[in-house]
């Protein structure tokens, strides 16, 4: 049989296995997906996931469980060398080895796409992972926490100011959902009124979210500027060492929490380790029927899709004439790749990728969000009940939507849980705190210190004097 290997298990890789379980034949191909993660995660439920608004295990697919007759390896593919066919797979524990493949489907994704700013690296979190929305959420509550208990000044300020950098998609959704999971939270914190807390975000535009049309985003500036969230525009970041925000605009203030959300790039694991063709922008060069390659040369037995690609966008959309890397394209590629391969390996011809945008839609926090398909624009509440519901039933198996479903209508009638487990980074702390251990071995006699003698001192003889008064008084 051939083996065909899938690199990278996100929306596009899992998809494409789910897929190829379906149309392929007993015994047609083999298939393996190698990912450093057991699970695919639901990107577009992350901010919801900072905000305590879905539980972190339901935003996640594990691949085991869905992918029944699929290879699973959790291990990073380091190289791929499509020219003798091999892929180096290092796993977690053991030596790294070469795996033979006929087929490489390259589905790596992206990762978080940072600049050289001072302290960004040491002090801010991407939110690209389901470990980063949990770290999020818990360092806001963490902060209720510490702040509820400390007097106004400058450590409580800091405890309590909130920063997004990046005014697309993402960054207005964690930013407003976290905006709003703050609000919520006041009730159980009555040390800490609405205007000790502060919320920045921070945009080199001169707008936000891009995907819809500016008068939306004006409607959203002003629905944050009322819900006391600030957005800085036409501003960068100019520093973060030590958690002290400097703009460009020469304004200065502390943060303990710093979310980054200012764009993607593809996996630099992949292209950089790899003879498959790669464009200026460090993308996977593939075509519209999605094997790789160019119009004028196909690279034989190699296929590619999402965040990790350079796919032309035949709608006419997309920025710079190629599919942008969201959820939506992904999951539509994997879907056709696999009918693709299958096509392929029956001697058919591939169909190409058409995918005309049907639309953007963001949740802005509980009860409000925002929906813009061409120049048709819907706000509040009933955006809000469409973002749900759309993500709802596009989260894959009806397993996991009805545990997100569940978990919405139990919010509903019982609140966000708003109990933190950061320690869970740390979890054999308190363990160590009072584990006893054994007392260290006892030096060895000759191993003692000897200690010097002191001279011997003769007690002072009494005067014969006084030896003769005592017996003259007898």
């Amino acid at each position: 049989m051939p083996k065909i290997l899938i690199v990278g298990g996100g929306y596009a890789g899992f998809y494409t296995a789910w897929k190829l379980e379906k149309w392929l034949r007993n015994g047609e191909a083999e298939v393996t997906v190698v990912d450093p993660l057991p699970y695919m995660t639901y990107q577009p439920f992350l901010p919801e996931v900072a905000a305590g608004s879905i539980d972190p295990r339901h935003a996640v697919v594990a691949q085991r469980r869905h992918l029944k007759k699929t290879n699973v390896i959790t291990a990073k593919v380091t190289n791929v060398n499509h020219a003798e066919k091999k892929a180096t797979i290092v796993p977690p524990v053991g030596d790294s080895y070469d795996f033979d493949y006929d087929i490489v489907v390259v589905t790596a994704g992206a990762v978080s796409r940072t600049f050289p700013i001072p302290g960004v690296a040491d002090e801010a979190i991407g939110l690209k992972t389901i470990e980063e929305a949990v770290a999020i959420r818990d360092r806001v509550l963490s902060n209720f926490d510490k702040a509820s208990n400390l007097p106004a000044g400058p450590e409580r300020d800091r405890l309590l100011n909130f920063v997004v950098v990046g005014g697309g998609f993402a960054g207005i959704e964690v930013f407003a959902e976290l905006r709003s999971f703050a609000s919520a939270l006041l009730k159980n914190y009555p040390q800490i009124s609405f205007d000790d807390i502060q919320f920045h975000l921070i945009e080199a535009m001169g707008r936000i979210m891009p995907e819809v049309s500016e008068k939306t985003s004006h409607w959203v500036l002003k629905n944050l500027a009322e819900r006391g969230a600030l957005v800085h525009l036409d501003t960068q970041l100019s520093s973060a060492v030590g958690g002290k925000i400097e703009l460009s605009t020469g304004e200065t203030f502390e943060s303990d929490l710093i979310v980054w959300t200012a764009g993607v790039m593809a996996n630099p694991q992949i292209v950089r380790n790899t003879d498959l063709p790669i464009e200026e922008r460090g993308r996977l060069v593939v075509r519209p029927d999605l094997r790789v390659g160019t119009d004028d040369e196909i690279i034989p037995d190699a296929w590619g899709a999402g965040d990790v690609t350079a796919i032309r966008d035949l709608s006419g959309g997309g920025v710079g004439g190629f599919c942008v890397p969201n959820a939506q394209h992904a999951v539509r590629q994997g879907k056709l790749m696999a009918k693709n391969i299958v096509a392929v390996l029956r001697g058919e011809e591939p169909k190409e990728y058409f995918h005309k945008n049907m639309g953007a839609v963001a949740g802005l926090g509980i009860g409000v969000g925002v929906f813009q398909s061409g120049k048709i624009a819907i706000k509040g509440f009933p955006a809000w009940f469409a973002h749900r519901g759309y993500h709802g039933l596009a989260m894959p198996s009806w397993e996991r939507k009805l545990r997100v479903i569940a978990g919405w209508v139990g919010n509903v009638f019982l609140g966000r849980d708003i109990v933190s487990l950061s320690a869970v980074q740390n979890p054999r702390a308190a363990f160590e705190e009072f584990a006893s251990r054994p007392k260290p071995p006892a030096a060895p006699e000759s191993a003692k210190p000897v200690e010097a003698k002191k001279p011997a001192t003769k007690k002072a003889a009494k005067p014969a004097v006084e030896k003769e008064a005592v017996t003259a008084s007898k």
